[in-house]
């Protein structure tokens, strides 16, 4: 059974720093794509931040330059890292993977279908 679970976020103040991870485990391929999203109540869920297989990372144009997914294969963890940190960040943020079948499958515009629990984010200004 495939477990996603995410530590991190909490408060920060307005362009401070953050560091959420996604720990996930049971995938029985070696492959998965892991995307970040974020939602406020009330608001729809909105794709931050994805990362596959070989590293590629994507972006939305609100986090570009700002937030930075990695993944530690050898421990099978991701992580976003915020900085710059505005009261507009301020969100649930959700982990979310799926497995693929080949190193290079991308991550962007993917059907997730493992989420983890959220965590969430608070931005003072």
């Amino acid at each position: 059974e495939v477990q996603i679970v995410q530590s991190g976020g909490g408060l920060v103040q307005d362009g401070g720093s953050l560091r959420l991870t996604c720990a996930a485990s049971g995938f029985t391929t070696p492959y998965y794509v892991v995307g970040w999203f974020r939602q406020v109540p009330g608001r729809e869920r909105e794709w931050v931040a994805c990362v596959n297989s070989a590293g590629t990372t994507h972006y939305s144009d609100s986090v570009k330059g700002r937030f930075t997914v990695s993944r530690d294969d050898a421990s099978k963890t991701v992580y976003l890292s915020m900085n710059s940190l505005k009261p507009e960040d301020a969100a649930v943020y959700y982990c979310a993977a799926r497995r693929t079948f080949a190193f290079r499958a991308t991550c962007a515009g993917v059907d997730y279908v493992n989420w983890g629990q959220g965590t969430p984010v608070t931005v003072s200004s």
